[in-house]
């Protein structure tokens, strides 16, 4: 147990920037949201699961929606305590504590300010160790919990209940209900218990997520390779660097999808670098060669301070760093590459370890 302020605010969001793969919603917007919340209400305790008692019921704070709404559209806050206070009066149960539903973007931030609003703790721990697209990308489906009755609520005041036969149906209606809300709300889904996230859920997100960002600014001070830093942080691999030469990014069917190219300088002079994404990047490949694919992890990192570059971010020219860092094992197994593997998203390769790829490539 310890408090968290507002210095690790700041190093988890950057750490949630890059763990997002791109993807996961702004995260200087959620950012901003936990500091006026911890402002306003005071620090957030954060536990560590075995912390938690195990019969108590737990919902990670998320948001669901395109990231590049948010530019425009903007949270307050109050649409995540109207779906908590909806969901705890369908169950007839109080929330004991909220943690992120995946370790992405603003949906790291949210949780913390959500439990500074409610008085709630934190749990350190989430569903993906990672951003995905989809409700039913998490490890709690690969263990079978179900992601409704869920809530969501949107900027309007609307709430939505929803129960639903499985968890890629909760994805469908939901998604179908988001755009029709404007294009982002936010969640109360996957309610369950503290022995449920203890057994499902993947542990210490948050102070990983803290070690990067606290990684990067010490860095800079310390006037070191904030890009090796990051590697030895996370145990990952450059891929590629270069500058970027076209972005192409479209919001559709409630995703941000696009590609970026980057034109490869010194070593990787010559060869150009296609980043494929889906909210988050899912693919990173050359002309002739496979750099990474999902669901390991693809990051794109400014060259110069090693600060994390999110999908909606990318612009023409940047110089940048694209790695690659090896996914939770739980996505490594059958129903893991299944879920969120390259056939899923309509890629015709087969997942190969991040890891491998680097020691002996795969030729395309």
């Amino acid at each position: 147990m310890r408090k968290i302020g507002k210095q690790q605010i700041e190093d988890i969001a950057v750490g949630a920037a890059l763990l997002g793969t791109g993807g996961g919603g702004d995260p200087y917007i959620g950012k901003l949201m936990a500091l006026q919340a911890i402002e306003e209400y005071g620090e957030v305790t954060l536990l560590d699961p075995d912390e938690v008692p195990e019969d108590a019921l737990v919902v990670p704070s998320s948001m669901m929606g395109a990231p590049t709404v948010m530019l425009e559209k903007a949270p307050s806050g109050e649409e995540a305590i109207e779906a908590f206070k909806n969901l705890e009066e369908y169950l007839g149960k109080k929330i004991y504590a909220t943690f992120p539903i995946e370790a992405g973007g603003v949906n790291s931030m949210l949780p913390f300010a959500t439990a500074a609003r409610l008085g709630l703790p934190v749990i350190d721990a989430d569903g993906m160790g990672r951003a995905f697209p989809e409700l039913q990308m998490v490890t709690f489906y690969l263990d079978g919990i179900s992601a409704t009755p869920g809530m969501l609520a949107d900027e309007k005041g609307n709430t939505l209940l929803l129960s639903t036969i499985n968890n890629v149906w909760t994805e469908r209606i939901a998604r179908a209900a988001t755009i029709q809300m404007g294009g982002s709300v936010m969640c109360a889904i996957y309610p369950m218990t503290a022995k449920e996230l203890k057994q499902s859920g993947i542990h210490g997100i948050l102070k990983l997520e803290e070690e990067i960002g606290k990684a990067i600014r010490l860095a800079k001070v310390n006037n070191v390779n904030p890009i090796e830093q990051v590697l030895k942080t996370v145990g990952g691999f450059e891929l590629f660097s270069g500058k970027v030469s076209d972005i192409n990014r479209k919001t559709e069917t409630g995703f941000a999808r696009g590609e970026a190219k980057i034109e490869g300088l010194n070593e990787y002079k010559g060869e150009t670098c296609t980043l494929s994404f889906q909210n988050e990047h899912l693919i990173a490949q050359t002309e002739q060669r496979l750099l990474c694919v999902t669901p390991d992890l693809i990051a794109v990192l400014d060259a110069e301070t090693g600060l994390p570059i999110t999908t909606e971010g990318i612009r023409y020219g940047a110089r940048c760093v694209v790695i690659g860092i090896p996914c939770h094992p739980k996505w490594r197994t059958a129903k893991g590459i299944d879920t969120v593997g390259p056939k899923y998203f309509g890629y015709n390769v087969d997942y190969v370890p991040v890891e491998e790829l680097v020691k002996k490539g795969v030729a395309l």
